[in-house]
């Protein structure tokens, strides 16, 4: 390990902290009750998609060497805070700080911040706002056409909300009890989010109207729903695909949309509910008061797994000056997530 003004036995463990939102599929795995400052040198970088992987080689309480393998987000939401593929390098000292896994024995984690030895700090999300609350002074959109982020607050808001309002049938418990994450998760795959959860992933949207269409490319997966509003029905047999079939109408401003023809799905979150090929997505897309957000109120109904319809509503923050960089989906690199 090379030397440096860094001493690499430093390891302090910081509890009762309040955690970093879980953002990603694989959240629930790290403790984010525990803050721990790991200071050591660069093994590796591993620079691809959905995640980035940081190894530090640090001295334990042993005196032993060891490598931290340290998780953090997709490249675009990196490159747009500053980072690049050539921001570490092997031997450069940093201090890590970081959530590790519940599994002590373990030396797995997800990234807080990162410190280099020229005291620069470097963190994940510093692009875009983490929260709603936020955006006061924000740009303000003339119609909900233009790029949309979704903040960290809003992704989790939508994944509590979603798994408490969500009540499963008798058939839907009995899939989710039996649910393996390590080979059942549709993003351990790289099989994009439908809608609502589409609605949740803590990335960039971009939506075009066009004369007879809306479409909204999803920059996760570089997934593209396509919304007809030319007054068509949805066909009563079709083909079942990821994002479905939808069709809106405007309203008022306002667009209004049903989504049919949905492949079945399992939810990526830690919970494994299933979702039917019979459910349907309404959603209602509309500005907020100010035009800083765009508010999606969704309904969901599935007569296969859930005994009774759930709502809510998600929240996009309006980020002009933002471009989608498109994540990719490295099939290796993600069920190395999920299989954390």
């Amino acid at each position: 390990m090379t030397k440096s003004r860094f001493t690499p036995i430093l390891v302090i463990a910081l509890l009762g902290m309040a955690g970093a939102v879980a953002a990603h599929h694989s959240g629930s795995v790290f403790n984010t009750d525990v803050l721990l400052a790991v200071e050591g040198n660069i093994s590796r970088f591993r620079w691809g998609n959905p995640h980035v992987y940081i190894y530090v080689e640090a001295q334990n309480a042993s005196g032993e060497l060891v490598e931290w393998e340290i998780e953090t987000d997709a490249t675009p939401i990196l490159t747009r805070s500053g980072w690049s593929a050539d921001t570490l390098q092997p031997g450069d000292p940093v201090v890590a700080r970081i959530n590790p896994v519940h599994d002590t024995s373990r030396t797995h984690a997800r990234l807080r911040s990162l410190t280099k030895e020229d005291g620069s700090i470097w963190s994940a999300r510093s692009s875009f706002a983490g929260s709603t609350s936020d955006l006061e002074g924000g740009a303000r959109a003339e119609s909900i056409a233009g790029v949309w982020a979704t903040p960290l607050s809003t992704n989790a808001y939508i994944w509590s909300l979603r798994n408490t309002l969500r009540k499963l049938n008798a058939r839907g418990l009995e899939l989710q009890a039996s649910y393996d994450i390590a080979t059942e998760s549709p993003a351990g795959h790289c099989i994009a989010y439908p809608s609502p959860g589409f609605l949740a992933v803590p990335y960039l949207n971009e939506i075009e109207v066009l004369e007879d269409r809306v479409t909204i490319t999803g920059e996760l997966y570089n997934t593209i729903r396509t919304i007809y509003t030319d007054g068509r029905e949805i066909p009563e047999e079709g083909e079942l695909t990821n994002q479905g079939y939808s069709v809106g109408r405007w309203m008022n401003g306002e667009l209004v949309v049903e989504t049919a023809l949905l492949e079945a799905h399992r939810s990526s979150m830690i919970d494994g509910s299933p979702a039917g090929t019979q459910r349907r997505v309404f959603e209602r897309f509309h500005l907020s008061e100010d035009r800083t957000r765009l508010l999606i109120d969704f309904r969901v109904e599935d007569p296969e797994y859930l005994a009774e319809p759930f709502s809510a509503t998600a929240e996009w923050v309006y980020m002009p000056e933002l471009e989608l960089i498109g994540i990719d989906c490295d099939p290796e690199v993600s069920r190395r997530a999920w299989e954390q």
